[in-house]
């Protein structure tokens, strides 16, 4: 310990003036990006309720918000936003004449029950754009993916 105090003491002084630097280049500011006022552009939907009144418990319409809400207020005017209805099953879908299944997402889950309905345990099978036909390997029902999104 001695030994390195000593090595410090015979270093030379150090200067400690300072002299100004002059650089090549301005210096850029941390955050080079001017911030933006309030007020440009129409604002989003606001997808909260009133919230509860004091001393009241409140109701699902009240308390509700994001998808829940979105979902319920939907329900009221009686839309299906989610498309949660089951599916028509009048015939077996056959390779010349499958089940057309609508969607907007480049896939979509079935469960099939099999035709007439519940003649077997529900299969759950992946309808995508990746195969023209799905079967169910069941019942051999033949499902297509009926696509009217947007394509990316």
């Amino acid at each position: 310990m001695s030994f390195s105090l000593r090595a410090l003491r015979a270093l030379p002084p150090i200067s400690r003036t300072i002299r100004p630097v002059s650089l090549a280049r301005p210096i850029r500011a941390f955050a080079s990006t001017p911030n933006r006022r309030e007020g440009h552009g129409p604002t989003p939907p606001q997808l909260y309720g009133p919230g509860g009144q004091t001393g009241k418990i409140a109701s699902n319409e009240e308390q509700a918000t994001g998808l829940e809400r979105y979902e319920l207020m939907a329900d009221m005017m009686g839309y299906d936003v989610f498309d949660m209805k089951p599916l028509e099953m009048t015939r077996m879908g056959t390779l010349e004449d499958p089940i057309k299944i609508f969607s907007l997402a480049p896939e979509r889950h079935v469960g099939c029950t099999g035709f007439p309905a519940d003649s077997h345990d529900t299969m759950w099978l992946l309808i995508d754009l990746r195969l023209s036909r799905h079967r169910c390997p069941e019942c051999g029902c033949v499902y297509t993916l009926d696509f009217k999104g947007d394509p990316h």
